[in-house]
């Protein structure tokens, strides 16, 4: 077994900006314009789950391992929980320039002076004081400015909730990812980055958007009245480490939008992008996660470790993952395969070693076996809409193979046909042959009925010929 860690997680002042968020106008608009952020706002988080998650991380692959499974959040998921796609551009880097006084001002709807005025240096970053941006809540607010509202509103989440840094503070970072319009990657890279570099302290704070880490976890524990209503008061290590593959969820509907982002530029996976550095993730072993079959263990080049912080990168891997970004690699099930759901034994086996490899945080209270059932098939549908369609989808597939099964069939009988008049042919010719044959007996027997003639004929074949005699 692997020692435990304690980990802390920042907790941002939920309430203040659930408050500001009963003030929004219309939660509509809000939504099409930011996304699912105050969603996010009014998760509240369980500590002790956390804490217990964080201890399965394995280091090597980028992943949270258990004895029989393993499973880690992708940009599809987070991007489903935030409500905000992952665009075809360069996440955030710390590369670009520092934005225009004009260009924040226009973003949130203040003056340039404004800007300028309170924009302001705090612990070597520079930044909104909190007090400042709750104060134009407040101002707009009174002033019926919706839009203006909204948009402070989102600000003060992705600088106080999504990307945290110092306490009361919105820096500039988080000021240009809200200019991005592209959080997710950046969301995603800072879960991967903080996780990695603390638990290999083996102390500290995790400093990522906590909210979304435990909205990605609760979507794939189980649902049912005995797990969620927890009668034995089990602590949540004993509950985790005795979760079998069967009781994970491991699928939902909701994120899957028919692509995943599997590969960028010369990488093999996909390098994330964080604030204070940059880290691998790995699709591949995230299939599952979206039907698809686990089909063997991983080949080692779709496992490419990178890892680096922003002030020890001496080897350029920011610049080489900045480029890698401007190829970003989608695949979708014409690709990926069926969605069978179904795991390999040879998978299994490999993460079963795996497991024993690094270690288990809490004592395995279960038995473990490759095996692993197949999930029910067919799976579940949502709707009756989506229902019709996968139908629809079917009855395509039946009559797509019946036209092949009659274009086999004309074939078949054009061959058999082709044969049955090469063999009538065949037998047409051996009749004829006889026929000739016949014909030339007849003739041969008549011709020897003439006096003499059958004995000169038998002479040729009597002695040499006199053309040969000495």
């Amino acid at each position: 077994m692997r020692n435990l860690r304690q980990y802390s997680f920042r907790k941002p002042d939920l309430l203040s900006l659930r408050k500001l968020g009963k003030k929004v106008v219309c939660m509509d608009d809000f939504y099409k314009q930011h996304g699912n952020l105050m969603g996010v706002v009014k998760t509240d988080i369980d500590e002790g789950l956390l804490n217990a998650f964080v201890q399965f991380y394995d280091p090597g692959y980028h992943c949270f391992t258990f004895q029989d499974y393993q499973i880690l959040p992708t940009l599809e998921e987070y991007s489903c929980w935030i409500n905000l796609p992952v665009l075809d551009k360069v996440p955030f880097s710390g590369l670009e320039e520092i934005p225009k006084h004009s260009t924040i001002a226009a973003a949130l709807h203040l003056e340039t002076d404004e800007v300028k005025a309170h924009l302001i240096t705090k612990g070597k970053l520079l930044g909104f004081s909190t007090d400042f941006l709750y104060e134009r809540t407040t101002f707009f607010d009174k002033m019926g400015v919706a839009y203006a509202f909204n948009s402070i509103l989102a600000l003060l989440i992705y600088g106080l909730v999504l990307f945290p840094s110092l306490d009361n503070f919105v820096d500039i970072k988080a000021i240009q990812i809200f200019l991005s319009r592209n959080p997710v990657p950046t969301l995603l890279g800072d879960t991967y980055l903080s996780i990695h570099r603390r638990t290999q302290a083996g102390r500290g704070t995790i400093l990522c958007c906590a909210q979304l880490l435990y909205r990605w976890i609760t979507s794939h524990l189980p649902r049912t009245p005995r797990f969620t209503t927890n009668p034995e008061n089990l602590l949540w290590s004993k509950r985790l480490i005795s979760l079998t593959p069967t009781e994970v969820v491991w699928y939902d509907r909701v994120y899957d939008k028919g692509t995943i982002i599997d590969s960028c530029g010369k990488f093999a996976n996909v390098p994330l992008l964080g604030i204070e550095g940059g880290i691998s993730y790995n699709p591949t072993l995230a299939r599952r996660q979206f039907g698809y079959p686990m089909e063997g263990k991983p080949l080692s080049i779709y496992l490419e470790n990178v890892y680096y912080l922003n002030v020890d990168d001496s080897k350029g891997m920011k610049e080489q993952v900045v480029r890698a970004w401007h190829t970003i690699r989608r695949r979708d099930k014409s690709q990926l395969g069926r969605k069978t759901g179904a795991v390999h034994e040879s998978y299994t086996q490999w993460v079963i070693d795996r497991a024993v490899q690094i270690g288990m945080p809490y004592k395995i209270s279960r038995f473990v076996s490759a095996i692993t059932p197949a999930p029910p098939l067919p799976m579940t549908f949502d709707t009756e809409k989506e229902y019709q369609e996968r139908l629809v989808e079917a009855e395509r597939e039946v009559q797509k193979w019946k036209g092949e099964y009659q274009k086999k069939d004309q074939e078949y009988e054009a061959v058999m046909a082709l044969l049955e008049q090469e063999a009538y042919d065949s037998h047409k010719k051996d009749v004829i042959i006889a026929q000739l044959k016949k014909s030339i007996r007849e003739k041969d027997a008549a011709l020897d009925q003439i006096p003499g003639r059958k004995k000169k004929r038998m002479d040729l074949f009597d002695g040499p010929h006199s053309d040969f005699e000495e």
